[in-house]
């Protein structure tokens, strides 16, 4: 699979509307090569540089398979949004301290069945609903510094 941005150059800065300096809302995504075979698409925004050990800005599940991406600041009705570690669900940009950029690495995944969670769940439990049933993934990485 692969998973693009036209708002975000691969491995570039993310535009500070996408943070929490701007509007902070989720950017727009595309991706292509879902296997035939998904069930389900999840998605996630982590931040493993943040000092406090990997920190979750993001999660979706729920995702129709037959999806293309999303449009910007967007999540179909049909999809979850999971706890992040922000305390809320929903889209929470990058925010880091001062300091170096952080790396933020937005996760596309293809699991083999319906994962069932409710809206709300953790990343542990999105990550232990698709360790096993995860049949391909992509990934877009960016940072951010400020």
């Amino acid at each position: 699979m692969q998973l693009t941005s036209p708002a975000i150059e691969t491995d570039g800065k993310i535009p500070p509307q996408f943070t929490c300096d701007g509007e902070d809302v989720s950017p727009p995504l595309e991706w292509s090569g879902v296997p035939g075979d998904a069930a389900e698409l999840v998605l996630h925004l982590r931040d493993p540089d943040a000092p406090g050990g990997t920190f979750t800005h993001w999660i979706v599940y729920g995702l129709d398979p037959n999806l293309t991406g999303l449009e910007q600041g967007q999540v179909p009705e049909a999809a979850s949004e999971g706890a992040t570690d922000f305390g809320t669900t929903g889209y929470g940009g990058p925010c880091p301290p001062a300091g170096p950029a952080h790396r933020y690495i937005f996760t596309l995944l293809a699991v083999s069945q319906p994962l069932g969670l409710q809206a709300g769940a953790s990343i542990e439990d999105v990550e232990s609903a698709t360790a096993d049933v995860t049949l391909a993934s992509a990934e877009l990485k960016t940072s951010f510094s400020r």
